[in-house]
């Protein structure tokens, strides 16, 4: 926020000698212009001939404290005031220095005193609301240009204080989240100084942190209507348009603002206006044209933090971290207070998995930039992520075998460190077959650990038992899972594991206390041009002599980002070793491909208050050993609402006709409840 340490306190000087100051008129001009270096060499020039002369030591003083040498000016006007200790106008240009020093205390108490000693002076009243605007003393520093302009009314050096103390003021309930306030300062700015453009710009700045978008766009609007600033406007609303998820929009009138850039515009927007641009073309993923930009502006500023934090954006989305990760340590090596540079690591930091480190930066943002939201809001995020959590479901499953099912699930992960996890879960089902009256039921009970042995590689261990009852047979099991989760190479993610599990999908296959011992691989990856491939392959060893081969490879085209909307093609192979039909699905060979299309808006991106949803449907064919082909379809769907970061709640359910979709191989549906609930400490 700007802050002024001096408006206008013009110099001020009782001439008592004519001659004198006719000879100095030339220096008063420089002052009055702002040409502080020629003042400074002019009145340096009359002292050599009239040294004790106080005009000219007030002038000189004035000249060298306004051209940056605030120290050695206010050292002069200290000697003035030992030598001058009565004289009004001395005092005052003492009290100034205090400010150019930004020795605000001193200055404070000093002016207080010379509005004691004169309540009218405009000089001292404008200089005490001055300071107490940099000390952040808002409601006084009001107060005190009020009386300024009492004693000159429409002063214009007064309203530019008043204008900038409304703006201080409304910053810093923003920062403490005092929006309605903040709000209404700026309003009563704009009701002074009609359409302001500072207080226009703080004004959509408050409401994009507000997350208030359509006051944002109204007001960026309001903005364009002013010619001068249309450029400025059209940064913002292409802004607004991003936050909206609207890219396209959000590029088109970046470009727009970008093509109206002539060498007439004003450094500072054009800067701000290819900044907007280059981020615009990221957001759209149009990385070819954005990396080109950037290296262009490397090229012309080879270490400006602005150019390289466009870097380091674009490296974020392409997923390269490391590379984006050396230029936020190289914009700290420039200015180690850098917003973009410290919560820009933290970022990084946490996507390398370097979480302790993370937080040192995101705690480090907020040591520099007070209580400032994206950094309290980043390490929240994290804080919810290393916090406990317990999720439960309870299901209902019926097919169209007659067999029904419910059960309830319970887990928790309880985090120690950013690295361990304790892992706990129960599992109780039930099932029965209405035609042959068979019942069963299972508890679940499993204890483990997840840790991160590296930054990209975690290894998860859980064992615990089964505990059955059946007609014809009851029995304990030993039930395990253990995986290792590899992040090693760009946009990939390969995990291997074992888990060994009893199947209880109905009871006639519960009763058989069939164990399974399955053997699996998955593999992920991601692009930067939207498409997916996931492929598993599981290799299943049963005690009953039989084993299992499966593959299920995914290939899918993200449409859209917000919300995901995807499709793509699925398949699956399965082979049986024997084949068992009047026990459970064991096909000799089983082939299904389908089309499918995937709705998402993820719990994880909704933000309290709102719904969330997860929609899918397929259709495509399966191929049961030498059988003719047989349509198949599958409709799942989720459905909730989060009440809050910490908890949600959403019902979910599944419909298929797909045989592999159950150990039975029959159609069947499942709906059910899942509550979640992040414990957070206060």
């Amino acid at each position: 926020m700007k802050t002024l340490k001096s408006i206008g306190i013009t110099c001020i000087i009782l001439l008592t000698l004519s001659a004198q100051a006719q000879d100095m008129q030339d220096g008063f001009a420089y002052l009055e212009t702002g040409k502080y270096g020629n003042a400074e060499q002019f009145f340096s020039t009359i002292l050599k001939t009239y040294p004790n002369n106080k005009t000219a030591r007030l002038c000189y003083g004035r000249a060298i404290g306004l051209n940056g040498n605030a120290e050695k000016a206010n050292t002069l006007f200290t000697d003035l005031l030992k030598d001058y200790p009565n004289d009004f106008e001395v005092k005052l240009n003492y009290g100034e220095s205090l400010l150019w020093t930004n020795n605000f205390k001193a200055a404070k108490r000093y002016y207080k005193s010379l509005v004691t000693e004169d309540s009218k002076s405009f000089a001292a009243l404008l200089g005490y609301a001055n300071t107490l605007s940099n000390l952040k003393e808002y409601e006084d520093a009001l107060t005190q240009v009020n009386n300024a302009l009492a004693v000159s009314p429409g002063n214009p050096n007064a309203l530019t204080s008043k204008k900038y103390i409304y703006l201080g003021y409304a910053y810093q309930n923003q920062q403490k989240q005092n929006y309605d306030k903040a709000e209404q300062l700026l309003i009563k700015n704009l009701e002074l100084f009609d359409d302001d453009k500072d207080t226009l710009l703080n004004l959509a700045n408050l409401y994009l942190i507000w997350e208030k978008l359509d006051d944002a766009e109204l007001t960026y609007q309001r903005l364009a209507k002013q010619p001068e600033h249309l450029i400025l406007a059209h940064n913002g609303l292409s802004l607004v348009a991003h936050l909206n998820g609207k890219e396209k929009k959000a590029l088109q009138i970046s470009t727009e603002a970008y093509n109206s850039i002539t060498e007439n515009t004003d450094a500072n927007v054009a800067q701000q206006t290819t900044e907007r641009y280059a981020q615009a073309l990221i957001w759209n993923k149009k990385y070819k044209a954005a990396t080109h930009l950037i290296t262009d502006l490397i090229a012309k500023h080879p270490n400006k933090n602005w150019v390289l934090a466009l870097r380091a954006t674009l490296n974020v989305y392409k997923s390269n971290f490391k590379q984006s990760l050396a230029d936020y340590n190289r914009i700290l090596e420039n200015d180690s207070t850098s917003f973009d540079g410290n919560l820009g690591k933290a970022n990084i930091l946490k996507a390398l998995g370097r979480f302790d480190d993370a937080y040192t930066w995101a705690e480090n943002t907020l040591k520099i930039y007070d209580n400032q939201k994206d950094a309290v809001n980043f390490i929240n995020q994290l804080d919810r992520s290393f916090s406990p959590v317990l999720e439960s479901k309870a299901s209902h499953t019926f097919d169209n075998g007659y067999n029904k099912a419910f059960a309830f699930n319970t887990t928790v992960t309880y985090p120690l460190s950013t690295k361990l996890k304790v892992l706990g879960s129960y599992n109780y089902r039930t099932t029965n077959n209405t035609v042959t009256n068979n019942t069963a039921s299972s508890n679940n009970f499993s204890l483990g650990l997840a840790y991160q042995i590296i930054p990209n590689i975690i290894v998860n261990g859980t064992t615990g038992i089964t505990a059955a009852n059946t007609e014809n047979n009851d029995f304990i099991q030993l039930v395990t899972d253990l995986s290792l989760n590899i992040n090693a190479l760009k946009l990939q993610n390969i995990a291997v594991g074992y888990k060994r599990q009893v199947e209880s999908f109905n009871a006639d296959l519960l009763d058989q206390e069939l164990v399974q011992n399955n053997y699996y691989a998955t593999y992920n990856l991601s692009t930067n041009f939207n498409l997916g491939w996931y492929t598993q392959y599981m290799f299943t060893d049963q005690n009953d002599g039989n084993n299992r081969n499966l593959l299920f490879t995914s290939l899918y085209y993200n449409l859209l980002a917000k919300p995901s909307l995807k499709v793509g093609l699925n398949y699956q192979y399965i082979t049986f070793k024997d084949q068992v039909p009047s026990i459970y699905f064991s096909p000799e060979r089983f082939n299904a491909g389908e089309v499918f299309v995937n709705l998402i808006k993820d719990e994880a991106i909704a933000k309290p208050n709102e719904w969330f949803y997860n929609l899918t449907a397929a259709f495509g064919y399966q191929f049961i050993e030498d059988d003719a082909k047989q349509s198949t379809y599958r409709l799942q769907g989720a459905f909730g609402y989060k009440f809050s970061e910490c908890s949600l709640l959403n019902a979910y359910g599944t419909h298929s006709n797909i045989a592999s979709a159950t150990a039975a191989g029959f159609t069947f549906t499942e709906i059910g409840l899942r509550f979640k609930w992040v414990f957070m400490g206060s």
